[in-house]
């Protein structure tokens, strides 16, 4: 598998996570939708660290915060630092079962959600909603199947055409 080939997926699953992101859900469900970006980031910075960094969460971090009409820099910080945690515990991570990463994701989406919460905090008075922790949960909830998905993305052989 070529270079170009395999960092192509990686790009196509991220720009996917990102249309899930800002996919138009109605009001009652929008609380539900975790943060499908960072959730691909942790997965390729743990599956391929030399692959995908700081660089590329703080990358998608802005085109997050464009997509979303956030402060600019929001998400990329956010994300910068999940990563950056991702990263250097990744080869501890790589070892854990799934119930030990969900609970890393957990605190790392918690972290994420922490961050933004008191950015936008700074900007104006906020104030914690109960709806603030659904979010989390269910990314921690889908965290399976999003490593399932992406693992086969991953080590799935390219088709060849002749």
């Amino acid at each position: 598998m070529s270079n170009s080939y395999g960092f192509g997926r990686i790009i196509l699953t991220l720009v996917f996570a990102m249309c899930l992101k800002i996919a138009p859900l109605p009001v009652a469900y929008a609380v539900y939708n975790p943060d499908w970006v960072l959730l691909t980031l942790i997965y390729w910075s743990l599956a391929l660290p030399e692959r995908v960094g700081i660089f590329h969460a703080w990358t998608f971090g802005l085109l997050t915060d464009v997509l979303t009409g956030r402060m600019f820099g929001q998400y990329a910080l956010a994300y910068s630092l999940v990563i950056y945690i991702s990263l250097s515990l990744h080869k501890r991570l790589r070892q854990f079962p799934f119930i030990q990463q969900a609970l890393f994701i957990f605190f790392c989406l918690l972290l994420s959600e922490l961050l933004l919460f008191f950015i936008k905090n700074i900007q104006q008075t906020a104030q914690l909603k109960p709806s603030f922790w659904l979010s989390v949960f269910v990314g921690t909830v889908c965290w399976p199947l999003v490593y399932t998905v992406l693992r086969f993305v991953r080590l799935a052989k390219p088709i060849k055409t002749d």
